[in-house]
């Protein structure tokens, strides 16, 4: 059967136990032999809609692929809780609630049960990844971290200048978000402009709502709150036995690239790849070799 693109999805709805309607979409095959859902957790300030379709088409050629809204976020109601620890709770109560309802999706299948899932976090998604493998980690098989830097690493609390301006104000540009998330390359910014063109391009009807101001304030508490150096909360990853994959671009200027070699020095069973020319996007840029690396890690030994 032909999957419908990501871009094509309807916006589907459940309601969890802490009360919260969660907006999600939900893709990929869902028979016997599909594996583990893999269930992504996206960026500051991102909604369903950032996610680059040719991304989650390529995840999705083999897998079920589940994204989602965190409380607050997009069109799920709720609050944006101002801690990385309280998003992480709210993801669970997602997780949960599509296999607790027993939600078929839009393709038909059943829900992903209470676990184990995989997760893939990217930026301050890896951020709750982490937390929830942490707190639940019989729910998370198998963890895929990018963009991510571990909790209390020195030169993480709060962005660079040139990142807030671009990024943390009430209204961005197609230029700004260039500048942070490809690199300055002529590859790199063609790269982007392609990506722009499939987020924005490809869907033009029933799409997600936008985040308002006060998710964006929630969210960078989060992220300050996270980055507060502490040297005991980085010891904290050695309890995470799933297997893990970290990844980033060469020319990151969110989260530099050496604080994913700092992550997966910290964890037992990691391995780590950084993209060449690419920035805080490389996920987008690179887009069917990360989708390859994604699921020759998912399914490996």
């Amino acid at each position: 059967m032909e999957l419908t693109s990501y871009s094509g999805l309807p916006n589907e709805r459940v309601k969890a136990a802490n009360g919260i309607d969660y907006a999600y979409r939900d893709t990929g095959p869902t028979d016997d032999g599909a594996g583990v859902p893999l269930v992504l957790l996206q960026h500051f300030r991102g909604n369903l809609d950032n996610w680059d379709p040719a991304l989650i088409d390529a995840l999705a050629s083999g897998r079920r692929v589940i994204a989602f809204d965190n409380a607050g976020v997009g069109g799920s109601t709720g609050t944006t809780p101002h801690t990385v620890d309280r998003m992480a709770r709210d993801a669970i109560a997602f997780i949960e609630a599509i296999g607790a309802t027993g939600s078929t999706g839009s393709t038909g299948g059943p829900g992903p049960g209470p676990g184990p899932v995989d997760v893939l976090g990217f930026s301050l998604g890896s951020f709750v990844a982490q937390r929830i493998a942490l707190t639940r980690p019989a729910l998370v098989r198998r963890l895929v971290l990018a963009s991510s830097a571990p909790q209390g690493a020195d030169g993480m609390h709060g962005w660079a200048p040139e990142v807030i301006g671009a990024i943390g104000n009430p209204e961005t540009s197609p230029e700004e978000y260039l500048n942070v998330f490809f690199a300055r390359s002529e590859t790199s910014v063609r790269a982007g402009r392609q990506t722009l063109q499939r987020i924005y391009g490809a869907r033009s009807a029933d799409r997600d709502t936008a985040t308002d101001w006060a998710t964006r304030e929630a969210q960078y508490d989060a992220v300050c709150t996270w980055g507060i150096p502490d040297h005991a909360k980085l010891q904290r990853l050695g309890c995470l036995r799933m297997p893990v994959f970290v990844a980033n671009g060469d020319n990151d200027p969110m989260i530099l690239p050496h604080y994913s070699h700092l992550l997966a020095g910290l964890v037992p069973q990691a391995r780590v790849k950084i993209y060449p020319d690419a920035a805080h996007g490389f996920l987008f840029q690179h887009h069917a070799e990360f989708a390859a690396d994604v699921d020759a890690f998912l399914d490996g030994p």
